[in-house]
């Protein structure tokens, strides 16, 4: 199969660059079975919940604190939708091609933690990780396979107190540190961004794209659809993540003869 239109040209252009900058959305994860509605993580259907109010308060830090059952019914839904889910060639291809650059930055707005499972090292996790989970009134954190087994909602087994998964609700901030360690990736500068797989509604998501566009760095997106970035990026590759990724990575391995070749990435 011959790979789609634009991604040779953006090999060949991405085998000049030293430092990367990758942004992913819910479409990175379509090909792992993973639905890309909105929600946290874009894990939830676009209808209303059954209670009749907008998934965007039902997954609200305000629901947490104020019904926390009812926060958690839905938090545990965006679980089970990844249950049994793997990370899928397009994660992989990620964590492979990142060898081949001297920084390889992957920021995203899943909470799957497919990156991280398919062994993406400088990784920025903007919104968290539903497998982390953490105690509201006590140090207490720990990382679960999955929310089989807990109750709902779960209780701090040090103080009993409520506990919930390290991840952004609507209403909340993004965690500090993740956002300085974009910034900094910004502020050293990089040679390249690329945007997969997501609409890119968020400021803060778009931001990058559009700096490099200004700057006149590669820009691309591998997206099916149309996004806030589209009509800037320098390569708009039409494609779904996981093939255009795989080929991606085929590209840029044959063209530099072998990722095992290349020069070591800095760590995160």
């Amino acid at each position: 199969m011959s790979a789609a239109p634009g991604l040779a040209e953006l090999a060949a252009a991405l085998r000049g660059a030293r430092r990367v900058l990758v942004i992913t959305g819910a479409g990175m994860s379509a090909d792992s079975g993973l639905p890309t509605y909105r929600g946290v993580g874009g894990l939830y259907d676009a209808g209303p919940t059954a209670e009749g109010v907008p998934i965007e308060e039902m997954l609200s830090g305000e629901m947490l604190r104020s019904r926390p059952e009812l926060c958690w019914k839905y938090i545990h839904e965006i679980e089970s939708a990844t249950r049994g889910r793997q990370p899928n060639a397009g994660h992989h291809a990620l964590a492979a091609m990142a060898r081949g650059f001297q920084r390889f930055t992957v920021l995203t707005q899943n909470v799957d933690g497919f990156h991280r499972r398919a062994g993406s090292r400088d990784l920025i996790e903007i919104h968290g990780n539903l497998k982390v989970l953490h105690c509201t009134d006590c140090p207490y954190e720990r990382e679960v396979h999955d929310y089989s087994g807990l109750s709902i909602p779960p209780l701090c087994p040090w103080c009993a107190g409520l506990v919930r998964p390290r991840v952004v609700l609507f209403g909340e901030a993004l965690p500090q540190r993740e956002v300085m360690r974009l910034y900094q990736a910004m502020a050293e500068g990089v040679d390249a961004v690329l945007s997969i797989g997501t609409t890119s509604v968020f400021p803060y998501i778009a931001e990058p794209v559009l700096t490099a566009a200004d700057k006149g760095l590669i820009t691309a997106e591998i997206n099916p659809g149309e996004s806030e970035v589209s009509d800037v990026v320098g390569f708009r590759i039409r494609e779904r993540a996981a093939a255009a990724l795989a080929a991606l990575g085929d590209l840029l391995e044959a063209g530099r003869g072998g990722l095992g070749q290349l020069a070591p990435q800095a760590a995160g």
